[in-house]
């Protein structure tokens, strides 16, 4: 506990303007001291959890629950309260529904999107080119190429994405009021529920259908749960992407012989393993993932009471020596699979599989059909998204 008349320190810690790529230089003490840090995190007095084997206890440990009240949310629709989502439910409930949305992410699904992830990718690359330079690669490529991929996922009109990334961009805003978030929370729910009902009458093949088709006349899924896991899907599956693709692109603009290996290489195990590495340096999801003490559980040598929250310090954890040798280097030839990027245990990242698949192509493809690419202003310049949940950069002028 802070002594009198000190205040905790607020998490995520914004990281060092001069050292963008790497976590806040604090993490480091935290983790090496042991045991779990009392920190500030939405306003609410929490554990910050920083090593790698800590975080693995507590994502383990039965006693350790993600129902969190701070991350449930509500909003009005019909009067009710918000529905529950996977990624907050605990086992058996939460492998129940989980196994209800694996179907449409299984390696297999997701191979055959790979040729529609290239074609896009290129498209892309084609209309940034023929506008012209210098573009913003965050508005031309990062965020439309997974946005069109989880849009042709899950049914839901792209032509409709100007609508939900803004409501979602206020939902990861570390600074947007409560109030201001339930009212993204009930439009964007309100915009699925009602894309749900169209989906009734006139089916497609994408997810939301599946669901209707498989789940909603058994009664296992009501209307309101499949449009607030949808929602779930649909954020996720644009944000993080989005932000891996620009940042990665700056690290590797900044970092040329590792970006001429990804460039030159005809291995795709070269391609992926610079994926996994570039994932666990990056560690852009560095404030969500979080948790609670059912009952009083020792983590790391500091004693939980039952109702204490714990917050997952994934950055620390992927540059935890621990983990890795020389954890603040970049190194793409080194096996880094164990990096908890995507989470850890039975709540790891349902769209991984996706994810890993969008990052291996449209990093390549980008880098080869643009050899000349730079930056368009000085590092300096670049706005880093340390004022939201998910890490990254705000926009990337780029020339080529």
């Amino acid at each position: 506990m802070p002594t009198p008349g000190t205040e905790l320190p607020v998490f995520p810690a914004d990281r060092d303007p001069r050292c963008p790529f790497d976590p806040a230089p604090e993490y480091k003490e935290w983790r090496e001291r042991g045991g779990l840090r009392r920190v500030s995190w939405n306003g609410d007095e929490v554990w910050a959890v920083s090593r790698y084997e800590d975080i693995q206890a507590a994502m383990t440990d039965p006693r350790i629950s993600a129902e969190v009240p701070q991350q449930q949310g509500s909003a009005e629709h019909h009067g009710d309260a918000m529905p529950e989502v996977f990624p907050r439910m605990d086992d058996p409930e939460h492998a129940v529904l989980r196994r209800m949305l694996t179907k449409d992410f299984t390696v297999r699904r997701v191979s055959a999107l790979r040729p529609e992830i290239e074609r896009m990718s290129n498209d892309l690359i084609d209309a940034m080119v023929a506008k012209g330079g210098p573009a913003d690669l965050v508005q031309d490529y990062a965020l439309p190429v997974p946005s069109l991929v989880i849009c042709l996922l899950l049914g839901v009109p792209y032509s409709d994405h100007d609508f939900f990334q803004e409501t979602t961009s206020v939902l990861m805003s570390r600074t947007a009021t409560e109030k201001e978030k339930q009212e993204a929370n009930g439009q964007i729910f309100g915009y699925l529920y009602q894309l749900v009902a169209r989906k009734e009458a006139e089916p497609d093949d994408a997810l939301i259908s599946r669901l209707i088709r498989e789940y909603l006349p058994t009664g296992e899924l009501t209307r309101e749960t499949i449009a607030m896991n949808s929602f779930i899907l649909l954020n996720a599956g644009h944000e993080t992407t989005a932000n891996m693709i620009g940042l990665s692109t700056l690290s590797l603009l900044e970092n040329p012989h590792t970006a001429a290996r990804i460039r030159d290489t005809d291995d795709p195990k070269v391609v992926s393993g610079s994926v996994e590495e570039l994932l666990r340096y990056l560690t852009i999801v560095h404030s969500l993932v979080a948790r609670v003490a059912k009952e009083d559980v020792e983590i790391g040598g500091t004693r939980v009471r039952a109702g204490e929250v714990l917050v997952m310090n994934l950055p620390a954890a992927n540059r935890d020596p621990h983990l890795l040798d020389e954890p603040d280097s970049l190194d793409i030839d080194r096996s880094t699979r164990a990096h908890m990027a995507f989470g850890y245990g039975v709540h790891q990242c349902l769209g991984q599989t996706l994810a890993r698949a969008e990052l291996e192509i449209a990093l390549p493809t980008l880098l080869r059909r643009l050899p000349g690419l730079r930056l368009a202003v000085p590092l300096e310049q670049i706005r880093f998204r340390d004022d939201m949940s998910i890490y990254g950069v705000h926009t990337l002028p780029v020339a080529w």
